[in-house]
């Protein structure tokens, strides 16, 4: 048993009968009443995202996780595949699952969540950036260049992303896959 204090990103918790995975926390300690923290909890089974506050020394039900290197093949649906890159074993998870599950390209090495009391996978961890190739964009307009002015780009994986406006058709750009924005582009 773990308590609020231990609340952490990423971390695994058994609460309402589900397993829940905290995808941002914040202790808050105000100066009047007792400290709490407000979390955002992911559902690892159905993929909804509640809210949810927890009072300072509340006791949480933490999942013990294992955390497995798996290389991601295709998917087919609503289903992904992906490959361990230890044993080459093979598993197969549905995209409610995934955080950006449309920022992944094949052959794509993540950080897959195992839960060790029954070996199922909770969730997927992408890597903190990803290089992409942008297929689609309109050209940029010369002195149409107002303060951070950004255009839609389509990049190999079919996700839409804004980007600012030098780049083109072609262009390697780097995307965060936490917020799922531009971040700079490569140079080759």
């Amino acid at each position: 048993m773990a308590t609020s204090s231990d609340i952490r990103k990423g971390l695994c918790i058994r609460y309402n009968n589900d397993i829940y995975k905290i995808i941002e926390f914040l202790h808050v300690k105000p100066g009047k009443g007792p400290a709490f923290v407000r979390t955002k909890l992911k559902s690892v089974t159905t993929g909804k995202t509640i809210d949810n506050t927890f009072s300072a020394g509340h006791k949480i039900d933490d999942v013990r996780v294992e955390t497995h290197k798996y290389q991601y093949l295709y998917s087919e649906g609503e289903t992904y595949h992906f490959m361990n890159t230890e044993d080459y074993s093979q598993i197969q998870l549905m995209k409610s699952i995934l955080d950006t599950p449309e920022l992944m390209k094949e052959g794509e090495v993540v950080t897959v969540l195992i839960n060790t009391e029954d070996g199922a996978p909770l969730s997927v961890d992408m890597p903190a950036h990803v290089i992409l190739k942008v297929t689609s964009t309109e050209p940029g307009v010369k002195g149409n260049t107002a303060t951070n002015a950004t255009k839609p780009a389509v990049v190999e994986t079919g996700a839409e992303i804004n980007v600012p406006l030098f780049i083109n058709e072609g262009d390697k750009i780097r995307i965060d896959t936490d917020k799922g924005q531009y971040q700079e582009r490569i140079k080759e």
